[in-house]
């Protein structure tokens, strides 16, 4: 069969209508109104109102915090810690023939992985002096609040700068061989009593090392405070490592040797294991007396211009919605396509040594007033794509940013009731919906009447009829 161009023409726009013109009777009429897409943003409501952090256990932390800072927006905050020490891990601990203490250092190390925090505070001129002690009894109690009771005698001290990302150098004491020398990464190294310590351990039976609970029921632990009166400065709060055998007590000891005759050891006492067996805690306070945040605490209902957020179990924001429940009844029957809800610092509240927290963590409360996450950050995390989900400040905007597309709808058709939303500092690598004990950071951010840095949700919707 033989086409012409024009026939081939022909043949191939019949083709075309028929395939595309599934409903040939709607052709060339106007689109229905009522079954048209169209695309909104409101900017919903946000309320809010600041909350004292309740008390939590310090167990097993992956940091501990030990300083005191003064800050003019926050007050005073302070934070202590006890440690029990355990025997060598050889748990066969014999210091020789008439063994003669050369030193006691307690060995605290700062964390060696950038992204955590090391320290919040003044690096360049505050002074900072830690004091050591010893426990009166075991660690048997865990919360925060909870203040250990401690022997008056000072133990030791450390005086002057902590600088977090600056390794130290230190002897490495060699058995049978000449030390050397070797870098260390950031740590505190404060000198120990020798005569307590040749008393409380070195003159210990063998028989005493041979269980950490035998130990630890003789030699109770130690705990670090800050001296409030030889400190000077703003201050800050450091934050020490006991994931690791990195901080310890550390006995260097002469005794006889068979072979050589008077040498040089070096023994490590661990510090716990941050388990109730050997356990490490954290004591933390604050003093809100005479600062803004105290105002609010006092009237927690009255509208404010800004809110606060502060990390070390003290305060948060709790936030609600107030137009999302009616909010169909408002523009009509909708879906969310997206949800951003946008924080925003105080103007000139992120200034050194105060700098604004690096990331906050939003969750919500379920029926019994518990926390829950909201169901983004669940199924981002589903998706292994947490970072998504927001909170991270950013700098150059002076914000931070959470997508809430799913938690908005939720809220809008009513399938989980608004019992309350917070939002905290948390820590950089490890998003907490419980107080935060590993962070020091805190946030000013614009509240409800704030003109021009309020806090907003920002909701793109279709309507659909």
């Amino acid at each position: 069969m033989k086409f012409t161009k024009q026939d081939l023409l022909t043949l191939l726009i019949s083709l075309f209508l028929f395939a595309s013109c599934k409903n040939p009777d709607g052709v060339g009429l106007d689109i229905d109104s009522n079954t048209a897409i169209t695309g909104n943003l409101v900017v919903s409501n946000v309320t809010t109102q600041i909350v004292k952090e309740a008390d939590i256990s310090t167990i097993a932390l992956a940091r501990y915090p030990i300083g005191y800072i003064t800050d003019p927006v926050f007050g005073k905050t302070e934070a202590s810690i006890a440690m029990t020490v355990a025997p060598p891990t050889s748990l066969t601990q014999d210091f020789g023939t008439s063994p003669t203490l050369d030193s006691a250092v307690l060995v605290l190390s700062l964390p060696t992985t950038d992204a955590v925090t090391k320290f919040y505070g003044d690096t360049t001129s505050s002074i900072y002096s830690v004091d050591i002690y010893q426990l009166t009894n075991n660690i048997t109690r865990y919360k925060n609040s909870d203040v250990q009771a401690h022997n008056s005698q000072l133990l030791g001290n450390f005086r002057g700068k902590i600088n977090p990302n600056t390794p130290v150098k230190v002897y490495d004491i060699v058995t049978a061989a000449a030390d050397t020398v070797k870098t260390m990464p950031a740590q505190l190294r404060i000198p120990l009593n020798k005569a307590f310590i040749q008393q409380q351990i070195m003159n210990l039976a063998i028989t005493n090392f041979t269980t950490n609970a035998k130990f630890a029921n003789i030699f109770k632990g130690l705990y670090a405070q800050i001296n409030k009166t030889t400190s000077s400065g703003t201050g800050g709060i450091a934050f020490i490592d006991f994931s690791s055998s990195t901080s310890y007590l550390q006995l260097v000891y002469k005794h006889t040797n068979t072979s050589s005759g008077i040498d040089t050891t070096s023994v490590n006492f661990p510090i716990g294991t941050s388990s109730t067996a050997l356990p490490i805690t954290a004591t933390i306070s604050h003093d809100y007396t005479g600062t803004p945040v105290q105002t609010q605490l006092l009237a927690p209902t009255a509208d404010y211009q800004t809110t606060y957020l502060q990390g070390l179990v003290g305060v948060k924001t709790k936030i609600k919605f107030p137009d999302l429940a009616k909010f169909n009844s408002t523009y009509g029957k909708s879906v969310v396509n997206k949800a951003d809800l946008i924080i925003e610092l105080g103007s000139g509240t992120s200034v050194y040594p105060f700098l604004a927290a690096q990331r906050l963590s939003l969750y919500r409360w379920d029926l019994a007033e518990q926390p829950a996450n909201i169901s983004d950050y669940t199924s981002y995390v589903a998706n292994s794509t947490p970072a998504l989900f927001g909170g991270y400040f950013d700098s150059i905007n002076n914000r931070y940013i959470f997508n809430v597309t799913n938690y908005v709808q939720t809220l809008i058709d009513g399938t989980i009731e608004d019992n309350g939303t917070f939002l905290a500092p948390t820590s950089y690598t490890l998003f907490e919906t419980t107080p935060t004990a590993t962070s020091a950071e805190r946030a000013i951010i614009g509240a409800k009447t704030n003109t021009t840095n309020k806090i907003k949700l920002n909701i793109y919707y279709t309507k659909i009829n």
